[in-house]
């Protein structure tokens, strides 16, 4: 993404003043578009098929579809967009998941208008954000249930991993390796095992802990 690019955007919240106050900040800020809203995660699984946002700010609990399955319903699709989570709800129960079904980032509703900005900066790039709330609690769940036997990884189990890291579906996965999908599948419950963890974001956190991913 050059510098000079607009970064356009679909907001997904199922309450409407929230909608207006983020489309309202974004148009008022130099380097953003907004393409369009959306209530819950069955229209925002509609809406970013239609419009093709570079990032989908996406709320969590929602009536009418959550947040997280659209999450993995988009991921499911291989959709060019990367999905930060906006939320005020920071508890395992909702972070992992949604880390773990595609999530580009995760963010609380209270951070700063600066910090917000530079997070969808950092998601259209491709890179993680984390609010420091979730970062605790995804090395915490990482560093808590530490593997018995300390098997290393494969050769391959890396390359899956390093995968993962940056975020890429098991569909992408399987097609950047020349493997299937079963295949990849199979890698992931391998290294899981090696780790002793039970999803993706832990996984991730797992190997960057133990130097594994740099």
């Amino acid at each position: 993404m050059t510098a000079d690019a607009l970064i356009t955007l679909l907001i997904v919240d199922d309450h409407p003043v929230v909608r207006d106050g983020l489309r309202g900040m974004f148009e008022s800020a130099p380097g953003f578009r907004v393409l369009g809203e959306a209530a819950n995660g069955v229209e925002a699984v509609e809406r970013a098929a239609v419009l093709d946002p570079d990032v989908v700010l996406m709320d969590l609990r929602m009536p009418g579809g959550s947040g997280v399955e659209a999450i993995r319903e988009l991921t499911h699709r291989a959709v060019r967009a990367r999905i930060l989570v906006l939320t005020t709800y920071d508890t395992d129960s909702d972070t992992l998941p949604a880390i773990e079904a595609g999530a580009t980032g995760y963010l609380l509703k209270d951070a700063p208008r600066e910090e917000l900005f530079t997070a969808v900066r950092a998601a259209a790039e491709g890179r993680t954000v984390l609010s420091p709330a979730v970062a605790s609690r995804l090395v915490h769940a990482v560093r808590t249930p530490r593997s018995p036997g300390g098997e290393p990884l494969s050769a391959r189990e890396r390359e899956v991993l390093a995968l993962v890291a940056r975020g890429t579906s098991n569909r992408e996965i399987a097609r950047e390796l020349f493997i299937s999908e079963a295949t990849v599948k199979t890698h992931l419950t391998h290294l899981y095992a090696k780790l002793g963890v039970s999803d993706r974001a832990a996984a991730v956190a797992a190997g960057y802990d133990r130097g594994i991913l740099g």
